[in-house]
């Protein structure tokens, strides 16, 4: 039985560095999609313009 466990271990050990490591993900369209949106610019906008005035004083 030690020895079953150990395998398994041992071979989940492999299975995870070889997902992690040297396996490379597929490009899906979903993710061509995000990386396009990613790395467009975006468009700034002054939000200085629409804070309202100071209600009251200090003096």
């Amino acid at each position: 039985m030690p020895y079953l466990f150990g395998g398994l271990v041992v071979l989940n050990a492999i299975t995870l560095g070889y997902y992690l490591f040297l396996k490379q993900p597929s490009r899906t369209q979903t993710l061509q999609t995000a990386q396009a949106e990613i790395t467009q610019p975006l468009a700034f906008t002054n939000s200085a313009e629409y804070i309202p005035p100071a209600i009251g004083s200090k003096d």
